[in-house]
Formats: C-alpha cells, sequence, structure tokens
C-alpha cells in the first residue's frame, strides 16, 4: 500500500509539473498576466493558441496584494507579462529588477490618459480604466501588438481575434448605456468603497458623489471629518445606495447607513472576476453583473 502510494504521489507532482508551465513544450510564449480580468481579456486575444495564466487568485485586491516567494517564480519563469499598469500593480517593481528583465512586459493601458488621484497619493492616476469597456478596447489592441512581437507567428490569429473581442465590447458598451437609460438621471448617483468608478462613471453620465476610502487605493483609512463629509454629501445628493467590492469590510457603510438611511450592496466585482461559475467568472460577465446591481439599486 505504501509503495502504490509513493508512486500515485509521483504520478500527481509529474502531472503538475507537467500542468505548470504551458506552452513550454511547444516553443511558444510563456503568458501571464497579473489580474484575472486581464487574464480574462488576454485569453480572448490569443483563442486557443495559448494559455493565460492568472498571477493574483480570484478575490485578491491588487492594491493590497503580497506576493509570495511563488509569484516571484511564476513572473521569473515567464516569457511574456501582462500589466494593467497606471502602478496599479505596485509590488511587481522589486520582483522585475529581480529577475534579470527578460520577461517582455505588456502595460495594458498604455496610451490612455489617467485621470487624477484626488487623495494626490499615486502620481500615475486612477488606474482602473477597464470599469470603462470602452478602455478595455486600448487593452486588447495593446495586448494584440505586444503578443504579435512575442510570437510573430500567431500574429494573424491574435489579430483577427481582438477584432472579435473588439465586438464584444462595443456590443457590451452598448448594452451597458440601455440599462442605465433606466435610471432618472437625478438617482445616477455613485458613492462607493474607494475611487474606483471614475471612468466608469464618465461614460454612462453617473454623478460620483463620494467614497469613504477618498483615494483610488483601497488601503487608506478615512478620518472622521473625511466620514462625517461623506454622510453630508449622501444627504445633500439624496444618494441612495453605497456600493462596495466583495471582500470589503461593511463596517463603516452600515455605520454610514444607519445614519443615512441608504442601502448598502455589499457584493460588486471590480478588482477581480469571480470564482469558474460565479456571476463575474469573465470580463463581460462582470460588467454586466455589476451594471445589474446597480441599475437595481438605483431605480
Amino acid at each position: 500500500m505504501k509503495r502504490c502510494y509513493s508512486i500515485l504521489v509521483l504520478l500527481v507532482l509529474l502531472i503538475s509539473a507537467c500542468g505548470a508551465a504551458p506552452n513550454r513544450s511547444s516553443g511558444l510564449p510563456r503568458v501571464l498576466a497579473v489580474e484575472s480580468f486581464l487574464a480574462d481579456i488576454a485569453q480572448n486575444v490569443v483563442g486557443n493558441r495559448l494559455t493565460v495564466q492568472s498571477l493574483i487568485p480570484v478575490d485578491a485586491d491588487p492594491h493590497a496584494y503580497q506576493p509570495s516567494p511563488q509569484d516571484a517564480a511564476k513572473i521569473t519563469d515567464a516569457d511574456v507579462l501582462i500589466t494593467n499598469g497606471a502602478n496599479l500593480e505596485a509590488f511587481l517593481g522589486p520582483i522585475l529588477q529581480n529577475s534579470g528583465g527578460k520577461q517582455r512586459v505588456i502595460s495594458a493601458s498604455a496610451g490612455l490618459t489617467p485621470r487624477s488621484d484626488p487623495s494626490g497619493q499615486n502620481p500615475a492616476g486612477d488606474p482602473h480604466f477597464w470599469l470603462d469597456p470602452n478602455n478595455v478596447i486600448k487593452y486588447v489592441e495593446n495586448i494584440r501588438d505586444g503578443l504579435s512581437q512575442a510570437d510573430p507567428a500567431g500574429a494573424a490569429q491574435y489579430s483577427a481575434n481582438a477584432q472579435k473581442y473588439i465586438g464584444d465590447l462595443n456590443s457590451l458598451d452598448a448594452w451597458v448605456k440601455s440599462q442605465v437609460q433606466g435610471i432618472l438621471q437625478a438617482r445616477r448617483l455613485l458613492v462607493t468603497n474607494h475611487e474606483t468608478f471614475g471612468y466608469f462613471a464618465a461614460r454612462y453620465g453617473f454623478t460620483i458623489v463620494g467614497a469613504i476610502v477618498p483615494s483610488i487605493t483601497s488601503g487608506a483609512a478615512p478620518s472622521a471629518q473625511e466620514l462625517a463629509a461623506l454622510i453630508s454629501q449622501i444627504r445633500s445628493n439624496k444618494a441612495p445606495a453605497i456600493f462596495l467590492e466583495t471582500g470589503t469590510n461593511p463596517q463603516l457603510a452600515d455605520q454610514i447607513a444607519s445614519e443615512t438611511g441608504v442601502k448598502v450592496i455589499t457584493d460588486l466585482y471590480t478588482h477581480s472576476l469571480s470564482a469558474p461559475g460565479g456571476p463575474a467568472a469573465t470580463y463581460i460577465d462582470m460588467i454586466k453583473y455589476d451594471v445589474t446591481r446597480i441599475v437595481g439599486a438605483l431605480k
């Protein structure tokens, strides 16, 4: 029995080793995307030619993510690393410096003009471009071009896949617009956990009333004065709801809700997809799910 068990363990390890390095035996580039939503976007570009792995697990916040030694090994092993950019993944700097710089790094948001960070904490500005599907068209173009340079033989396939996915993103944009039309303009008000929905609001005609953490990062802590000011803004604007991301501690939102009578929505997916089979298993599903929750709370 012990011998059989040992053989089984060896087989599992061998299978795991084979699966840990996708595209290695084919000579094709090993592609790693930092966030899960970014891996899904990239997978739509590469189609069945490559397998795109995600570095940060689902439900993890890239603002606060602490990489493990295993993460550093994955980055070092990758041929192509796809990042969001705009300083969202600040933790990557030391790892890339120590990896020898052999990876081709594709910054998906390159070429987009960032909104300023109202708190001034991130000089690179607001990195949450992807919450406007129109910005993701630029992501797709950057990923397509970067992968075509890394794998010229696949360039035609990447171009065709990118064009199809851009059509899907245009359809998504039209769908969001149609859903938002069901909200009275006076109720298109967003109160969020932190400054996440700026690009979304600008595209679809929402007003940002305020954020519990008045920063584009989620790690800061609001002062008593800032919370008091937010409560005053909610009351004066008659904002109907506070929107939190999955995994956010609702304590402060619940406190604000008890003083203002607003609803608290706790399950938006913004920085991560859901697990496979969940309501936001792809980027497009994520946007549709969030919009459905936002529209339902503001109607």
